[in-house]
């Protein structure tokens, strides 16, 4: 069952990199169902080990952030319009890889 329209759909799933975390507000605004919301919001903790594992809001570095990460968002989305993503992404080694596999299946029509 489809809980967003397609045109949504793929409108949100142009933001998403697979790398941000988005907050409730800005879900809000961008119109992410509340269900989805609700289900998948979490608070992250940052790693300091190296910088792709640090949360940043601005320029500044978080030690936490509560929010919904965008992939997570972008595999909804596969999901609610139909696409097998556990298939899809199988292969991905990233969050960006698992993104790009899920676009570039709904732009080859699959």
């Amino acid at each position: 069952m489809i809980e967003i329209a397609r045109h949504r759909a793929l409108a949100l799933l142009s933001e998403c990199t697979g790398d941000e975390i988005w907050s409730v507000e800005h879900c809000r605004i961008r119109r992410v169902p509340d269900k989805w919301i609700e289900e998948d919001r979490e608070a992250f903790e940052s790693g300091f080990r190296s910088d792709d594992q640090t949360i940043y809001v601005g320029q500044r570095q978080v030690n936490q952030y509560f929010g919904v990460r965008d992939v997570d968002l972008a595999v909804r989305i596969g999901r609610s319009l139909g696409l097998d993503v556990d298939r899809i992404t199988a292969n991905s080694l990233s969050r960006r890889g698992v993104v790009v596999a899920i676009k570039e299946a709904i732009m080859e029509g699959e």
